[in-house]
């Protein structure tokens, strides 16, 4: 299962072949589009969102319900091995393959994804633990600071990066976002190296699913833990996302908006660098500032 380190070829192929049904991603309605007293009728396009169901399953073994999403179809396999993942539920050396919903059955069979395990998957891992997941929030109900830190080691030391890189990530994930561009509803995520040079692009309708298939193509591609990486989200920073980055071990998390306060406190605890109202050349640091070059001298 293990691949070269992601780049942006390997990504494109990605991106040609990364799903059953590509076009679900978005799709068109007719509008009426009203500007003062003028009405218009028009074409939009509107972002894709189905639920996937992400099952595990060891040899011989019936698959287990894990989680059931809200998604933008595309990447299922990256989205399904990031979830596991960065829910401690797996490593990189379990995955043996992937299976889909019987296409007689099920219109769309990757509305259903099984992670094939190359040993069997214990359900008492996932039991009282409460894996409903919305596009909106991600999976609640059962985050906690001393969960995260039974699972997760706090990140050690480094990289240096300068504020030049950081303020120039957004732009470059706004130029990454197709979909975005055409129906103006989705969330992006970008994994960026420490020069500021963009490795992978996700979109999603939930920002949790767009870092998950980050994640899950690393995972897959054996270049985790993201040390020498910078995560961007296109929104605020909840704990999960914090809880996601750190479990992928990168070391940096950046967003265009604010984090909660659950956040902020996993964030001081992990070892996370987490900026946050990343916008033109400006920008907040609300935890572990000596990742950035010039700011530890003031914290």
């Amino acid at each position: 299962m293990t691949r070269p380190a992601p780049d942006l070829a390997l990504d494109h192929d990605r991106a040609a072949t990364g799903a059953l049904d590509r076009d679900r991603s978005a799709s068109g309605a007719h509008i009426l589009t009203v500007r003062g007293d003028a009405v218009h009728a028009r074409t939009d396009r509107l972002a894709g969102e189905e639920p996937l169901e992400i099952r595990a399953a060891g040899p011989g073994q019936e698959p287990v319900s894990v989680a059931v999403t809200m998604r933008t179809p595309g990447f299922e396999e990256d989205l399904a091995v990031g979830f596991l993942y960065t829910e401690g539920l797996v490593v990189p050396e379990d995955l043996a393959g992937f299976a889909y919903g019987d296409p007689v059955a099920n219109s769309f069979p990757d509305n259903r994804v099984t992670v094939r395990l190359r040993h069997a998957f214990d359900a008492a891992r996932i039991a009282g633990r409460n894996f409903v997941a919305t596009a909106s929030c991600g999976i609640c109900g059962k985050a906690s600071l001393e969960q995260i830190e039974v699972r997760c080691a706090a990140i050690p030391p480094g990289p240096t990066v300068a504020r030049a890189v950081l303020t120039s990530l957004p732009d470059t994930l706004r130029a990454a976002q197709a979909l975005f561009s055409t129906t103006g509803g989705l969330h992006g995520c970008g994994l960026f190296d420490t020069e500021g040079r963009l490795v992978v692009a996700r979109e999603d309708v939930g920002r949790h699913n767009a870092l998950d298939k980050i994640v899950g193509a690393a995972v897959r591609d054996g270049a985790v833990p993201l040390r020498e990486r910078i995560l961007l989200v296109s929104g605020r920073v909840s704990f999960e996302l914090v809880q996601k980055a750190a479990m992928a071990g990168a070391p940096i998390l950046c967003a265009v908006s604010a984090p909660s306060d659950l956040a902020v406190r996993a964030a001081e605890r992990l070892g996370l660098t987490l900026v946050g109202f990343l916008r033109g050349d400006t920008f907040n640091v609300y935890a572990h500032p000596e990742r950035i070059a010039g700011l530890d001298a003031l914290s």
